[in-house]
């Protein structure tokens, strides 16, 4: 039976819908019985995420009623150097990596009898969990920054959801959320706090290693709140702890140079990183000036030898050009890890994988 854990203090929680902080304000991770993960069991299951379905906290008959076909994106060499490939996770549902974890924490909140569900993002998740809850049945608002990207907002509003747009920071748009889950007693459906979205997050991980057939040498991940990171960092470990693979590949953490507070920490050796001014950048995605989970993206990325590069503005731009005339026509946001993977010393024969993580249709 799975439960929270506070990363803080340690204190243990039941798994309900008002739950989503530790008392202390921690943050929670989620602990069940994790077996040995086996491939042999995966062909009999549909070709999506749930794939891997025996390594999720659920059974089949929550995550069918939910599904929509969402992962199982291609894994596709990039050009000439056959051991840079590209994962295109913008060939989901909703155009974005989001629906990974969308789909498992919303089956999550169908299955404790979730009446209304609120969400903030940057656009993103709040699509991907606004998709989710139409397909849940689920009543669902949305807080969105009044900057997103008008087509952004215009998915948000075609799933049914209400639409909340705040002026303000992100962080203002986090707190007028939450406040909103108190007054109104809703099951926030936070992307960054319930840890039930890593858990679907963490099928890139299994995915690669279906598609490879091994684990690659390197990951490029964009980093705001770190929800890929950590879900592909989680994923490998336990591919790693099932003795499927014998180490988990480097993490090299992408940020944009005008919202870096986790590079910053990486680089000044800090364990938590203090909270920035977001200059403005064109990687809206990224933007995250106080994440809340950057003690742990900070352990993941020092665990696997990784380190973070910065991106500047003009880099993004022209890494974005760059994508479209190789045929992938990708966010904004998403242009950030090939700018990273052009400033990377890459060795020879190093196996390494981007993420093309949003459409360029979803973007200004």
């Amino acid at each position: 039976m799975e439960h929270y854990k506070c990363n803080s203090c340690g204190n243990t929680y039941e798994v309900t819908l008002s739950r989503w902080k530790c008392d202390c304000g921690g943050m929670l991770d989620l602990e069940y019985e994790r077996g040995k993960i086996n491939p042999s069991g995966w062909p009999e299951y549909p070709n999506s995420m749930f794939r891997y379905s025996e390594a999720m906290p659920f059974d089949e008959a929550v995550w069918k009623q939910v599904t929509m076909g969402e992962g199982r994106t291609p894994l596709i060499v990039l050009d000439d150097d056959a051991d840079t490939y590209v994962k295109v996770d913008y060939m989901m549902p909703t155009l974005s990596f989001k629906d990974r974890g969308a789909a498992v924490l919303m089956a999550k909140a169908k299955q404790l009898g979730a009446k209304k569900i609120i969400a903030d993002s940057s656009g993103n998740a709040g699509t991907a969990i606004a998709a989710y809850a139409a397909r849940c049945n689920i009543a669902c608002d949305i807080y969105l920054s009044d900057a997103t990207s008008p087509k952004k907002v215009a998915q948000v509003r075609a799933h049914g959801a209400g639409i909340r747009q705040i002026n303000g920071t992100r962080e203002d748009i986090a707190a007028a959320a939450q406040q909103a889950v108190e007054d109104e007693n809703a099951f926030y459906a936070s992307h960054v706090y319930n840890p039930y979205f890593y858990e679907g997050t963490k099928t890139y991980a299994f995915e690669i290693f279906d598609e490879l057939g091994k684990a690659p040498d390197t990951l490029i991940v964009p980093v705001g709140n770190g929800t890929l990171l950590l879900g592909a960092y989680y994923g490998f470990k336990e591919l790693r702890n099932s003795g499927l693979i014998d180490g988990i590949p480097k993490i090299i953490a992408v940020q944009a140079a005008n919202c870096a507070p986790i590079a910053q920490a990486f680089g000044s050796g800090a364990a938590v990183a203090e909270p920035v001014e977001n200059t403005g950048t064109l990687a809206e995605g990224i933007a995250i000036a106080a994440p809340a989970r950057s003690r742990q993206i900070l352990e993941a990325v020092r665990a696997t030898g990784g380190e973070f590069i910065s991106i500047a503005e003009d880099e993004i731009a022209s890494a974005r050009d760059m994508m479209s005339k190789k045929g992938f026509y990708v966010e904004v946001t998403t242009a950030a890890n090939y700018a990273a993977c052009l400033k990377y010393d890459k060795k020879p024969d190093e196996t390494l994988i981007i993420p093309l993580c949003g459409a360029g249709i979803k973007s200004k």
